[in-house]
């Protein structure tokens, strides 16, 4: 049992780093001037170089907790109180959830913001629906702006938000926008505010890299960058030729770290199929002999295995 425990708690760790190897990918800069030119509606059809400038600041990767009242934290600077958002102690409350990256993007009229925040899910959840979630961190990502973003009842400073859920491991490669919409049900009556305000974007990305063509534009730039099969350098080779994206050392650095991560946990799977296979073959009194030839060990490797996982038979 003690094997299986580690296995399994081996398993997790490796989905955590994953994930984490993942948003900091995602968190590049020029990786999400890609996704918003795709998704908001000022940037499309843009060139993702140019709008990389109007990100403000460097994103907040897993810092800024979503659940209410812990998302803002309130500062004193020169005399006076200041709200921002919450980016300090992250070790503290470690089970917190935290938004996987945020940021601040101005607008080409230098004066208005949008907060858009960007999900990464190895693939859908099957606790909830992702559409469920997406809507509880659009309301939070408006809610907190008090006192951070508008104060009193200055509702019209509401900046608008994007939460923009990146879905890997789907049937289909998929695009969805959800929004408000109005429906007049008596009467036209021209009611003022912003419909534009609440934005969720659902992108399902397939397992096959899709054709380079217009249409999959994105979502072969990120399952390029997300995969598990694919090199460095084949990567490489598909984000500077097709994309143009220029290649720093930050991008270097965690495109090979998610490399690595991959490979390390596609190795693990290999092995504990093999090891399932000797341990099966083993309680089926095959002799080491026969489990080396078929496994394609070593008689000694075969008893090595079998030594550390007898005490899980006992």
């Amino acid at each position: 049992m003690d094997m299986e425990i580690k296995n399994a708690v081996s398993a997790t760790d490796q989905d955590a780093q994953y994930d984490d190897k993942a948003k900091r990918l995602l968190g590049n800069k020029i990786i999400l001037a890609h996704i918003l030119v795709k998704t908001v509606d000022e940037f499309r059809g843009m060139n993702p170089k140019d709008v990389v400038s109007y990100i403000e600041g460097e994103p907040f990767i897993s810092v800024v907790p979503v659940e209410p009242g812990l998302t803002n934290v309130e500062k004193e600077e020169n005399g006076q109180r200041i709200v921002g958002m919450n980016t300090e102690n992250t070790e503290i409350n470690e089970g917190l959830v935290r938004f996987d990256i945020i940021f601040y993007v101005r607008m080409k009229d230098g004066i208005s913001q949008v907060i858009v925040n960007v999900e990464a899910q190895k693939d859908e959840p099957s606790g909830y629906h992702i559409l469920n979630r997406a809507v509880f961190y659009v309301s939070r990502l408006v809610s907190s702006q008090k006192e951070r973003d508008f104060v009193k009842t200055n509702y019209n400073d509401i900046r608008r938000v994007f939460s923009i859920w990146v879905c890997m491991n789907m049937d289909e490669n998929s695009m969805a926008y959800v929004h408000l919409a109005k429906d007049d049900i008596l009467g036209s009556y021209p009611w003022k505010g912003g419909l534009d305000l609440l934005n969720i974007v659902l992108i399902g990305i397939s397992n096959e890299l899709p054709e380079h063509d217009e249409k999959y534009e994105l979502h072969r730039l990120l399952s390029t960058l997300l995969s598990a099969e694919l090199t460095v350098d084949e990567k490489l080779g598909i984000i500077k030729t097709e994309y143009s994206i220029p290649v720093d050392e930050k991008l270097r650095k965690d495109m090979n770290a998610m490399c690595n991560l991959s490979q390390g946990i596609r190795e693990n799977a290999t092995d504990n199929a093999i090891t399932g296979v000797i341990m099966t073959m083993y309680e089926n009194n095959f002799t080491l002999e026969q489990i080396a030839i078929a496994t394609k060990k070593s008689v000694e490797e075969v008893r090595t295995i079998i030594k550390k996982r007898e005490p899980v038979l006992a």
